[in-house]
């Protein structure tokens, strides 16, 4: 079994592009003109699956990625310069973790976390 996380988007350049640098992967050729394969540069991990969608997303995530970090302040300001959106003014916390509730270009909910 292959787990692939697969992201709804609108323009899948847009997309590879934000989720490229954010993750620090490379998009694959391919895929016509529906999906983009995302695979990490170092050649294993979890592939990520760009899907192209006529609709704008509604409603809250059912389901995000978290992206754990070791400087929140530094990783949130990397990631707003690909593109992303910050939701979260100031971090939230609960057990030790402090995370900011951010946005890819098309809406999608993702967080940027740090543990104890």
């Amino acid at each position: 079994m292959e787990l692939v996380v697969v992201v709804d988007c609108a323009d899948l350049n847009r997309s590879a592009a934000f989720w490229s640098g954010v993750l620090g992967y490379v998009a694959q050729p391919g895929g016509g003109d529906r999906y983009r394969s995302l695979k990490p540069a170092a050649g294993s991990g979890v592939e990520v699956l760009l899907q192209r969608v006529p609709e704008a997303k509604s409603g809250k995530n059912r389901l995000h990625l978290d992206l754990r970090v070791t400087d929140l302040h530094a990783e949130v300001a990397r990631v707003e310069g690909f593109g992303a959106g910050r939701l979260t003014a100031t971090p939230l916390s609960e057990d030790g973790w402090s995370w900011h509730v951010l946005t890819d270009p098309d809406g999608n909910e993702f967080c940027v976390i740090t543990g104890p």
